[in-house]
């Protein structure tokens, strides 16, 4: 049945706690990229990300929808300093606690990216790995604006998207249902009916998950759109924030080989 974006609900529950749990042991696995890369993938776009902000003394960094810090960790050990927003607060107690361990010049803040405060000053903003296309289209030029006033004069932002066919193919795959012990949306046996489509007016794709506990015969329901941009389309509303020296890389490493197949990465920096 066809769904219309953004009605039924605007992303995973991520805010939830006991979610956000199950979601950091997606993120630390090193047996898929399915929520975060593995180690040796962020290592290999370290260079790439470090390289926007060659030849400054000192560097910082705001990341946006850091998740567990995977990126931002290694940024500070390069002496960097840092700040990271995401809404899961498993996410962000992990992050915190790394940060204390090693002693680590960053910060963390559990919040939403559509409010939170990001201050300014910064050499570098990152909002990566697809996040960007999961906001309206009105929420994400806010989110630019805001990343725009957050940067210093002549700083960079790295924004990596999902093109538009990893956002429009899946949707076509229709239904299917799994069941299961245990899972993301559950930690008991469950049945979970997963449903796409997508919308040609908006170019959103939707996903439905319906959550089913067979124990005890309630349903829960999620839902998730997201936004289909064109590099003109993009290089557009980047232009029309403010954004200068807009730019187009086939990945995090700016080799279109070792890219991470269904995205790609704008640069973009303030004007001086």
């Amino acid at each position: 049945m066809p769904q219309i974006p953004w009605v039924e609900g605007e992303n995973s529950p991520w805010h939830e706690t006991a979610f956000s749990e199950r979601m950091l042991s997606e993120h630390l696995s090193q047996q898929h990229d399915r929520a975060s890369r593995r180690a040796s993938v962020i290592e290999a776009h370290i260079g790439f990300i470090r390289d926007q902000v060659s030849g400054l003394d000192s560097v910082r960094v705001l990341d946006l929808a850091c998740g567990p810090s995977l990126y931002l960790h290694r940024l500070s050990r390069c002496g960097y300093r840092g700040f990271g927003i995401d809404c899961a607060p498993a996410a962000i107690r992990f992050a915190r606690e790394v940060a204390t361990r090693e002693h680590l010049d960053c910060r963390f803040e559990q919040a939403d990216l559509r409010s939170a405060g990001c201050g300014d000053g910064y050499s570098l903003v990152l909002l990566i790995y697809g996040q960007f296309n999961v906001f309206t289209r009105q929420d994400a030029r806010h989110i630019l604006t805001r990343v725009y006033a957050a940067l210093a004069p002549g700083r960079v932002m790295a924004l990596e998207l999902q093109t538009p066919d990893g956002i429009r193919d899946p949707a076509s795959q229709g239904t299917d249902w799994t069941a299961a012990d245990t899972g993301l949306f559950m930690d008991r046996p469950h049945v979970l009916l997963h449903e796409r489509s997508w919308d040609e007016g908006s170019r959103t794709a939707t996903e439905r998950w319906y959550v089913i506990d067979t124990d005890m015969a309630v349903v829960d329901r999620y839902a998730l759109s997201t936004c289909s941009y064109e590099e003109e389309e993009l290089r557009t509303l980047l232009v029309e924030v403010g954004f200068e020296q807009v730019a187009t890389h086939p990945s995090l490493t700016g080799d279109a080989t070792s890219g991470t197949t269904g995205l790609f990465v704008v640069t973009a920096s303030r004007g001086v």
